[in-house]
């Protein structure tokens, strides 16, 4: 049911994105945001087209990154900032242009955002062969620094739209997304999964930026991420995703595979083939990454040099980084960005326009804020939940099966206080049985599940007493027998107060003895055919009750006399 129900909520969601988006335009500009200088723009050259943040038709002087998801820290959840996004998106020159979304996920502290910045070097001059810019150039864009803490929170994207003509004659929005690193200390697994898998699924190419290697551990974490994306999709198409390209900065093995889109190609094909002689865990998790994405890229990137990593007042100057990066710097982003690679965002076949984007990302921020979705958990905590559970399942069958011997199915009646000491004493074995298996998670963690275990065995003792009373011929017989004396009384009192002339009385007897003659036989048909079970259960109780008051009362009555 709850399956269904959340299935529903998603497919009410989704149901909203069928209709005519509305036609809204935002070119109010917003405060509060960190605002960077655009890089140098070359004097006499062809420069690419591109939308501001304010709408008019000349670049803006100070672009900007713009937040469109926040991060609560103190909740871990995220809030779509919707005016920031329509600001952006709902232009009316670009609101009904395909959109093409370059992201770059990942861990914190690898240079995502330094990435993206020669990203919008190239993006505003693209014409130029020197669009890596000037050797004494700082860089800037997308906040970046060196050191160990985190920049990035939440999802931004930067204020200009950039507007280029694919080789095919058709216009595209080019969108560029820097999203919050994965994996800082601040960070729970469903914050990571929760950014990855929503920047994967409102961006038409998704780079995955990975530290030197691929490891197994990468490719974990990239199965539950996309399937985290997934499970927030209303229909699951065969390949969901578009481009993934895993990004590995700092290869430090040329001589294996060299540099660039042809070695990572070789030594993607190498880390994610199947044989039969692997483990079906790591074959499950490289047939799940096929089956994500429509296409898998893999670039290998050369550490940028000492001066770049250890000096803490670099900023970014070309002269300060190594040639060998900066060599594969100018294949790698025009390999992403040039109008000829573009890749434009398809949702189920259909290309997105910048107004569609926003609608989408609006249906899925909704999807994770809400409790349809299983929070995702860290590899300890998983282990730790199925090591307790299957300690809980093997401690409740133990007692299962010590109660079953007692009063099993074949077995005779039990007095209700024989099997009250037994319960106690098979109770008390169950939970030593739970507490001497070897667990993961610690003490407070485990006692948890003990709580669970004891809950669970109280359960079924409260079945196991209901199925024992049943096995009492004079419990069985307690409905009939109660009310057959509620009419032999009703008659007797009928009888008497008919002949002192107390006629109304004698009346009301009569219907009660009447009552109680049809309940007996409904009840006998109930019992015989196993229908109306609603209504036997319901004569049941109020049979339970009479015997109860009437004998509380009787013993109360031979109390005082005696």
């Amino acid at each position: 049911m709850a399956e269904n129900s959340g299935l529903g909520s998603r497919k009410a969601i989704y149901a909203g994105l069928k209709e005519n988006h509305m036609d809204r335009a935002g070119n109010s500009g917003y405060s509060g945001f960190q605002t960077t200088t655009l890089p140098h723009l070359h004097e006499g050259e062809n420069k690419v087209q591109h939308a501001s943040v304010n709408g008019d038709d000349v670049p803006m002087k100070e672009a900007r990154p713009i937040q469109i998801v926040v991060a609560h820290e103190d909740d871990h959840n995220f809030e779509l900032d919707e005016a920031a996004l329509e600001s952006i998106l709902l232009q009316e020159h670009i609101r009904d242009l395909s959109v093409v979304v370059v992201s770059v996920a990942g861990a914190f502290r690898k240079g995502k955002s330094f990435l993206l910045d020669f990203m919008l070097r190239y993006m505003y001059n693209r014409n130029s062969d020197r669009w890596l810019g000037e050797d004494d150039e700082p860089l800037t864009g997308f906040s970046w620094r060196g050191g160990c803490e985190r920049e990035t929170t939440g999802i931004q994207i930067w204020s200009d739209v950039f507007l280029l003509d694919k080789p095919d004659g058709s216009r595209v929005a080019v969108l560029l997304m820097d999203t919050q690193g994965a994996f800082d200390s601040q960070s729970t697994i469903k914050d990571c999964a929760t950014v990855f898998a929503l920047s994967t699924m409102t961006s038409s190419v998704q780079v995955y930026n990975l530290s030197q290697n691929i490891q197994e551990d990468d490719l974990q974490h990239l199965q539950l991420f996309t399937e985290y994306g997934r499970l927030a999709m209303e229909e699951i198409y065969q390949k969901p995703f578009q481009t993934l390209m895993l990004l590995i900065r700092d290869w430090s093995y040329p001589y294996e595979h060299s540099y660039g889109l042809e070695g990572g190609k070789l030594f993607l094909e190498k880390r994610l083939q199947v044989t039969q002689n692997q483990h079906e865990e790591l074959q499950n998790v490289r047939k799940h990454i096929h089956s994500c994405f429509c296409n898998l890229q893999c670039f290998l990137l050369p550490h940028p040099g000492l001066r770049v990593a250890t000096n803490p007042s670099f900023d970014g100057r070309i002269k300060d980084i190594d040639s060998d990066f900066k060599k594969e710097l100018l294949n790698l982003v025009p390999l992403l960005l040039s109008p000829k690679n573009l890749v434009e965002k398809e949702i189920g076949g259909s290309k997105v326009t910048c107004r569609d984007l926003v609608e989408y990302f609006k249906a899925y921020i909704k999807i994770y804020q809400g409790e349809d979705l299983p929070h995702p958990k860290s590899m300890l905590q998983a282990t730790a939940e199925a090591n307790n559970l299957a300690a809980v399942a093997g401690a409740k069958d133990i007692y299962s099966k010590s109660m079953e011997q007692v009063c099993g199915g074949d077995k005779p009646y039990i007095a209700p206080s024989d099997l009250e000491r037994k319960h106690k004493e098979f109770k008390e074995v169950a939970v030593k049985q739970f507490r001497s298996v070897k667990k993961m998670g610690g003490e407070e963690f485990c006692r948890r599940y003990q709580e669970q275990l004891e809950r669970e065995i109280d359960d079924t003792y409260a079945n196991v007493v209901k199925h024992n009373d049943g096995k009492n011929i004079f419990y069985a017989a307690r409905t009939p027998a109660t009310l057959f004396a509620v009419m032999f009384a009703m008659y007797i009192i009928s009888g008497v107060t008919g002949f002192i002339g107390l006629t109304a009385i004698a009346s009301i007897c009569n219907l009660v003895m009447g009552i109680a003659l049809v309940s007996l036989c409904t009840w006998a048909y109930v019992k015989y055919s196993g229908e109306f079970r609603d209504i036997g259960a319901a004569i049941d109780q109020i049979a339970e009750t009479i015997w109860e008051q009437v004998g509380a009362v009787s013993l109360r009555y031979f109390c005082t006399i005696c």
